[in-house]
């Protein structure tokens, strides 16, 4: 029984030390990307907080690949339309693609993207 306690006692150890390595380079490996983003990811991050999307999340939605303010609008209309109650779509969608709208029309005005 004294043997057995020690090999357990000793697993522990080891797969202590393993769950401690693993955590450091996860949070080195952290560290390292949040300073590879820079300024773009504060603002960016700062963007995220406010209304919950990314940037990159919100052209993901709209499917636009540039940002010209023409394109944004068309898409928008189209996702509105699309999505009214009254043609069988959701007002649940309808009111996110609205505020996706509005959050890169915020966005544009505070950064001046377009």
């Amino acid at each position: 029984a004294k043997y057995l306690a020690q090999i357990v006692v000793m697993g522990v150890q080891v797969v202590g030390r393993a769950f401690a390595r693993a955590l450091r380079q996860e949070y080195a490996a952290s560290q390292a990307a949040a300073q590879a983003r820079g300024r773009t990811g504060q603002q960016s991050a700062a963007a995220s907080s406010i209304s919950g999307m990314s940037l990159q999340e919100a052209q993901q939605i709209l499917n636009i690949s540039t940002l010209s303010p023409e394109e944004i609008q068309k898409n928008y209309e189209h996702l509105f339309k699309a999505n009214e109650k009254s043609v069988g779509g959701s007002f649940y969608l309808q009111s996110k693609v609205s505020s996706l709208y509005f959050h890169l029309k915020d966005m544009q005005a505070q950064c001046d993207v377009f």
